[in-house]
């Protein structure tokens, strides 16, 4: 499903007449909401209520401390722009690709970690942020998920039989 979705993607963007550096900033933006977004989705597949509980409490946690830096700290994009500091695309994004490590293991986070990482590249390559902004960025994304998300833990109870009888097993998952 994660392949099917950056494959159509790709394909949409390949097809586009606009410069290579326009497509990498739609990239980004794309996946600074993608990325969150998908930890939505992930957990209503493994119908995790909790999981998506913890993930809004991570992103909203980052993104309320990202807003409240920008402006306090007011420092001027590469582009001209103002409120450069931290990089909320990038804390969004990480914030999702975080969340999906911690609560669902490595092989959901590699591929965040990665499109996350492109994000931020893509706001750098845009003249959008300086490379510390998008650092900080990616700091508080993770940050927000050491504090709200915890690993998820599968637990299943079937029924057994055996010789002597018959019986519950438990079996738990992390």
């Amino acid at each position: 499903m994660r392949q099917t979705a950056g494959a159509v993607l790709l394909v949409l963007l390949a097809g586009s007449t606009a410069p290579a550096a326009d497509v990498i900033e739609s990239m980004g933006n794309v996946g600074a909401i993608a990325l969150p977004a998908s930890t939505l989705l992930i957990a209503a597949v493994h119908h995790d209520a909790r999981g998506a509980f913890q993930s809004a409490e991570a992103y909203a946690a980052t993104m309320a401390v990202v807003y409240i830096l920008k402006p306090t700290i007011n420092r001027r994009r590469p582009d001209g722009g103002s409120q450069s500091f931290p990089s909320g695309h990038t804390a969004s994004a990480f914030a999702g690709a975080a969340f999906l490590q911690r609560r669902y293991g490595w092989s959901y986070g590699i591929p965040a970690y990665a499109a996350a990482a492109f994000v931020g590249y893509s706001r750098v390559e845009a003249k959008r942020h300086h490379t510390s902004d998008v650092v900080a960025g990616a700091a508080l994304g993770i940050a927000g998920n050491l504090v709200f998300t915890r690993r998820y833990a599968h637990v299943a109870v079937h029924p057994t039989l055996q010789a002597r009888g018959a019986g519950l097993a438990i079996e738990v998952g992390w």
